[in-house]
């Protein structure tokens, strides 16, 4: 196997596309440029505190036995050879509005490697110092939020949600002032570096600066490298190549919503700027798992009192940030808007088949009527049911028993203490419809669990159980971010002795900063 420094790096990103001709790296403007050469800014002394063994196996990497010089790598104190930093210039549209420049302001992309297959990945570092995009902020990130990332990557990997990876947790050794909630009420933190890793970290933002200054020839420049290197099988040439990619584009994110919707995953700022490209999830801040079953809940307290990102409306926020993609995609295609406009139609029929193949599965079932789910996700509301914990009981559920009774899983599963009896007859109405299809399919009862169990998560990252984790390592304790690393490995499949961590939100964790609320405080 493969030591972290016998990777070999390259600079695809900054060779094919202008680049920043200032070495300045405090925040400013940056214009008719793509990116700006940077160089991570020294820490003290870091400490490998967690690594993806799951991910580092995709390179033949081993895990690191020298764990300070591996340290020093992956904080960017120790550059490798073929290494050029730098930060991408983007902006973008943030809770509706345009905010222009934003940038990589505490995000620093070392270069591209080659995995054994000659796939080419970027490695970023996300929190390594200041950059021309920093704004006012100082390039760095903390220790809550970084494991938060770091656990969540690796956790939607083996969810089977399409996603930005995370190799390793480093401690850098320095504080970090935060006003968590924007509330006047500061502290110092331990500072925390992520390694991201991604085919590309290109968003909707990169190609909306540039459609916003005019700058044509480089919004050119930047379409023909993103097909060349992330959508190769687009035989279409000139403007035809651009339609093709915006369709893809949509497709993959109509996809990516369809998942996020199937695990119960609440991005909680859903900017243009967190929108990639390659229809991956992108920026792990302030996220959620819904828990009790309710469309309008948002993780996010910026986000409020509007709860513009919350669970059900993210499927339609990315439509909309889609036709923000298209508007600059125009700008290049000015006499192919309705071609723009006729793929932007095409989103919500593409996301829907997902949606209903994706919960059919869920049920079980080969097809599942969408009055049936408005049905089902009325009741579950009602109930306050588990979304996590409600699927995996249904799977678990030998309908053979009849509806006599309200099953055991259902009260389980519920943050109520008890069903009224207009409820409970509603439920026994449903799951005896539920039961009739299950019939009519004809499916043995031992097809369909191992069915419904591939779609349903018994494990998924609850915020309680990260700010757990969180709590630990700001005592030094790091124990409980392996832990949580492992068991999301194999989110699908029952771990003997980990019981606890397939269990309903505690009643402590209800209303507790870290558990249920967070904010774009990084």
């Amino acid at each position: 196997m493969k030591k972290l420094d016998d990777l070999q790096f390259q600079a695809n990103f900054t060779e094919a596309l202008p680049g920043d001709s200032s070495r300045d790296f405090h925040p400013r403007q940056v214009k008719n440029a793509c990116y700006s050469f940077v160089s991570p800014t020294p820490v003290s002394s870091p400490k490998l505190i967690a690594w993806s063994d799951s991910l580092a196996a995709q390179f033949d990497l081993a895990r690191p036995r020298d764990e300070a010089s591996a340290a020093a790598i992956l904080s960017g104190n120790t550059l490798l050879n073929g290494m050029q930093p730098f930060s991408a210039c983007y902006g973008g549209h943030q809770f509706g509005n345009w905010a222009a420049q934003l940038g990589d302001g505490r995000a620093i992309t070392l270069g591209d490697t080659l995995d054994p297959q000659r796939k080419s990945w970027e490695f970023q570092l996300k929190g390594a110092g200041i950059t021309p995009y920093s704004r006012r902020g100082d390039g760095r990130a903390v220790l809550r939020s970084s494991i938060r990332e770091f656990i969540c990557s690796e956790a939607m990997f083996h969810l089977g949600v399409p996603t930005t990876r995370a190799l390793s947790l480093v401690l850098t050794g320095d504080m970090v002032e935060r006003d968590m909630f924007y509330n006047g009420n500061p502290r110092s933190e331990a500072g925390a570096i992520v390694c991201r890793v991604s085919e590309s970290f290109i968003r909707f933002g990169n190609f909306e600066i540039l459609a916003a200054r005019g700058e044509v020839e480089n919004l050119h420049k930047l379409l023909q490298f993103t097909i060349k290197n992330y959508y190769s099988d687009i035989n279409q040439t000139g403007q035809n190549a651009y339609l093709e990619l915006f369709r893809e584009i949509t497709r993959r994110t109509a996809l990516l919503m369809a998942h996020w919707m199937r695990v119960g995953f609440v991005h909680g700022v859903m900017n243009t700027d967190n929108m990639s490209i390659l229809g991956v999830t992108i920026d792990y801040g302030p996220y959620g798992w819904l828990e009790n079953y309710d469309p309008s809940w948002t993780p996010n307290t910026t986000d409020l009192p509007g709860r513009r990102y919350s669970f059900g409306r993210q499927p339609s926020i990315a439509l909309w940030n889609l036709l923000r993609l298209a508007e600059a995609i125009a700008v290049v295609l000015p006499d192919q808007t309705k071609e723009l406009e006729a793929i932007l139609s095409e989103y919500q029929g593409v996301y829907e088949q997902y949606f209903l193949e994706m919960q059919a599965a869920k049920l079980g079932l080969s097809k599942v009527a969408p009055e049936s789910l408005l049905e089902l996700y009325s009741l579950m509301q009602t109930n306050n049911m588990d979304l996590t914990l409600f699927f995996r009981g249904l799977s678990q559920w030998d309908h053979s028993l009849g509806t006599n009774s309200l099953p055991n899983f259902l009260i389980a599963s519920s943050y109520e203490e008890n069903f009224s009896a207009e409820q409970g007859e509603a439920w026994q109405a449903w799951l005896k419809k539920y039961m009739e299809i299950v019939a009519a399919e004809n499916l043995p009862p031992e097809q369909r669990r191992q069915k419904m169990e591939r779609a349903n998560p018994l494990y998924v990252p609850r915020n309680y159980l990260l700010q757990e984790a969180i709590e630990l390592a700001e005592q030094g304790d790091y124990s409980k971010v392996e832990i949580l690393l492992q068991l999301f490995q194999n989110p699908y499949t029952k771990q003997e002795g980990k019981e606890a961590f397939a269990l309903k939100r505690p009643d402590w964790a209800r209303n507790k900063p870290g558990s249920s609320t967070l904010s774009c405080s990084s």
